[in-house]
């Protein structure tokens, strides 16, 4: 079976996100799947400050009162949940964020699953369909 792949993607940030969702996997090893989402924010909070990453917790975005609960380098948006299973209106919620902020990227993690799964949401630019 010969493949063509003439459609290459480009992946925001790989580096930078690979070290948030090592993070991530840390802390949910290390709290289990049945803390709070504060918890889990604590938590994340102090493993940045070690690994000397710039962030914001809980930042608000624009004016519209919504509040972000991680912006990593002013790139990445980060939420977390702490819900036993991700609805439609949670990924509505990020990917308004980075509308919002302008961000490229978001991550968003549900902690109560026995293993998480960080999803990477990519903001939809109406203008370009190919977000580059």
């Amino acid at each position: 079976m010969v493949t063509n792949n003439t459609n290459k993607t480009k992946l925001f940030y790989p580096e930078l996100s690979y070290t948030l969702v090592g993070i991530c996997f840390f802390v949910h090893n290390e709290l289990g799947r049945f803390a709070r989402e504060r918890q889990y924010g604590d938590s994340i909070e102090k493993k940045l400050k070690e690994s000397k990453i710039l962030y914001k917790r809980e930042c608000a975005i624009g004016d519209s009162n919504n509040v972000a609960d991680f912006i990593i380098e002013d790139k990445i948006a980060i939420e977390l949940k702490a819900k036993r299973i991700l609805i439609k209106e949670d990924y509505i919620q990020i990917q308004r964020y980075l509308q919002e902020s302008k961000l490229r990227l978001g991550l968003l993690i549900n902690f109560r699953d026995k293993y998480i799964k960080p999803t990477r949401i990519v903001r939809i630019d109406s203008k370009n369909k190919n977000n580059y």
